[in-house]
């Protein structure tokens, strides 16, 4: 199995400006739905959405890293600074996770 390559600073850049402009646009809703409110399908879907994030998070440009952590406990309906702290802690115990089963 080949690695995939490192993505290069120029090819970073169309993902900094699609995330500034997805957030200019106002970003992840206002409401946001709540888990419970959605069906086994879609629960799985977010599920391999967040997986994959996870997976590819040491390729992401640092400020896209920012801007995901900071929707992630934007809307929080618990203490968003326990929610942080229980991320951070996540992220730092897999990022050495290749994804590989």
């Amino acid at each position: 199995m080949s690695e995939k390559p490192l993505p290069d600073a120029a090819s970073k850049a169309p993902l900094s400006l699609a995330l500034a402009r997805w957030e200019g646009e106002g970003g992840a809703p206002a409401e946001p739905w709540a888990l419970n409110d959605l069906g086994e399908q879609d629960r799985r879907v977010l599920a391999c959405l967040g997986a994959a994030v996870v997976s590819g998070w040491n390729d992401l440009p640092t400020d896209i890293q920012r801007a995901i952590f900071r929707h992630a406990v934007a809307e929080a309906t618990y203490d968003p600074a326990r929610l942080a702290a229980q991320i951070a802690r996540f992220l730092h115990d897999h990022k050495d996770d290749t994804g590989a089963a």
